[in-house]
């Protein structure tokens, strides 16, 4: 579960980039961030991943006070979550198997829970068949998917995805998003930041918008507000 009591964020040339924001995902639910730039997002995301620490309020993340965390904890935090970034950042001298391959054995994985635990998070992202080409062989829309099964090989708990599609065609971001929807369907609790208002739209879920740092709306059923693009 993720929650947010209070929480504050000032950076040190002054911009207050979240302003009181409480906030509470469950574990299991599918959950779209959206707002124009400067909205708070991608600081909201900094702070759930503890790469920035909040000025005030408390943030709690699958059991780690991220707020207040050790550093001999925040790797710990940190498996228990899957990142999905728009530019892929898959290494590219590395198969796909072998970018997987790599992120598992950075956590300590065994040589077994490598071999089963690659081939199955393939087949749930359809690239059985890519498993020995390397990032530039691919198209944009499979390297994101070997981007996701890199965010899933671990089994986090949840996964937060930034602006996954924002490299992606209409069709691949839709192709891509239904991905997502059946993994959060499988059990893993997913959180997608997106400007793409028709895309959520799509999809029956919760939307929660920032505005100036602040949550404006909470609600289900797709974005109805105006603009969210910066």
């Amino acid at each position: 579960m993720i929650r947010l009591i209070d929480v504050e964020m000032e950076y040190e040339n002054g911009t207050e980039a979240i302003r009181n924001i409480s906030l509470e995902i469950q574990d299991g639910e599918f959950v779209f961030l959206v707002g124009p730039s400067g909205s708070g997002k991608s600081t909201l995301i900094k702070l759930l991943t503890g790469e920035v620490i909040p000025s005030a309020g408390r943030i709690m993340v699958n059991g780690f006070a991220v707020s207040c965390i050790s550093g001999r904890h925040l790797p710990l935090m940190r498996r228990t979550l899957g990142v999905i970034f728009q530019d892929f950042r898959l290494i590219p001298k590395k198969t796909v198997y072998d970018n997987l391959e790599f992120v598992m054995r950075a956590v300590g994985a065994k040589p077994r829970e490598i071999r089963e635990r690659i081939p199955y998070v393939l087949r749930l992202v359809d690239l059985t068949d890519k498993a020995d080409h390397y990032p530039d062989e691919l198209s944009g829309g499979e390297q994101q998917r070997v981007a996701i099964a890199r965010a899933l090989v671990n089994n986090p708990s949840t996964i937060i995805a930034d602006e996954p599609t924002g490299n992606l065609d209409p069709d691949r971001s839709l192709e891509l998003m239904s991905l997502l929807v059946r993994i959060n369907e499988l059990g893993t609790t997913v959180v997608v930041v997106t400007h793409e208002k028709d895309l959520v739209n799509r999809f029956s879920k919760r939307v929660v918008t920032l505005d100036h740092g602040e949550i404006i709306s909470d609600q289900v059923g797709g974005y109805v507000g105006g603009n969210i693009h910066g």
